[in-house]
Order: C-alpha cells, then sequence, then structure tokens
C-alpha cells in the first residue's frame, strides 16, 4: 500500500510512468527462502547423524549380545524373564546413547563458545556470542535418547529371545 501510495504521489508530481518505485519485498522473500533451504540442509545434516548414531548403537548393543550370550542364558536358567532381559539391554541402549549425547553437548557448546571466542578475537570490534537456549540442549538429548531406545530395541529383543539351553552351550 506504501509503495502504491508513493507510485500516485510520483505520477502526480512527475507525471505518469516518468518514475518507478522499488522495495525490497523481492530481497525480503528471496532471504527467507535461502533462510528455509538452511534450516532443510540442516534438518537433513541432523537426520543422518541420527541414522549413523543409532546404527552405531545397534552395532555396539548386538555386538554385546554376542559376547555376553552365556551370561543371558545363565540369567535366563536362573529365572530371569524375557521382559526382564530386554529391559537390561534397554538400559544399557540408553546409557550409551546418554553418554554420547552428554559428551556431544559439551563439546558442541565448547565448540561454539571457542569458534565466537576466535571471531570476537579476530574481527576487532565485532561483538559476536554464542547463543544457547536450555530447549534446544533438551531437544538435543531427548532426540538422542530416542535413538538409543528405538535402535536398541532390535538386539534386546534378540537377547531377551535367546533360548537359555543353546545360549548356555554358546561358545
Amino acid at each position: 500500500s506504501v509503495r502504491a501510495r508513493v507510485t500516485q504521489w510520483a505520477d502526480a508530481r512527475f507525471g505518469a510512468g516518468t518514475t518507478r518505485v522499488r522495495s525490497n519485498e523481492s530481497r525480503l522473500a528471496q532471504a527467507a527462502q535461502g533462510i528455509l533451504l538452511f534450516k532443510l540442509f540442516m534438518g537433513a545434516i541432523t537426520g543422518i547423524s541420527l541414522l549413523v548414531g543409532g546404527i552405531g548403537i545397534m552395532n555396539v548393543l548386538l555386538a554385546s549380545v554376542t559376547e555376553r550370550t552365556r551370561e543371558i542364558g545363565i540369567r535366563k536358567a536362573m529365572g530371569a524373564r524375557k521382559r526382564d532381559v530386554l529391559w537390561q539391554f534397554l538400559a544399557e541402549s540408553v546409557a550409551v546413547a546418554s553418554l554420547g549425547s552428554g559428551l556431544g553437548v559439551v563439546l558442541g557448546l565448547s565448540g561454539a563458545f571457542a569458534i565466537t571466542a576466535i571471531m570476537r578475537s579476530r574481527l576487532e570490534g565485532m561483538q559476536i556470542f554464542a547463543s544457547v537456549s536450555w530447549s534446544t540442549i533438551a531437544v538435543a538429548v531427548c532426540s538422542a535418547l530416542f535413538v538409543g531406545l528405538v535402535f536398541g530395541t532390535y538386539p534386546a529383543r534378540r537377547a531377551a529371545g535367546l533360548d537359555p539351553i543353546d545360549a548356555i552351550r554358546h561358545e
């Protein structure tokens, strides 16, 4: 509406068609599109990272199930139920994911503060600071725990489904 009024005023003052009024709407739309593209790109990288981390957790737990087959067999022979073994390995999965997420948060925050400190020292006069919100940290930790729980389910179910006699005989 402002552009229309300015165009109307300029046409009345200088004659119709002699002036052209521009606004930054197209630049603003282009910047918004760039920000959206950046968010989608970072979301894709985050998704791939979570998938790779989940596969890593699953591999660690599958190796743990294989190495501890006799232990699982002895526990089941002593009266442990499927549910007990399942919860044991799910707890282990969540513990591995918790350790990983805690380490990730510490390294991420350290990196962010270090990089902004370096930028402040190199760009004299620029006041650049890392911004941290507790909700972002909570989402990151909860996502890691969820990935640990989801990817730990298969190894836990595999361990819980072992036959005690076959598991005890396992070498």
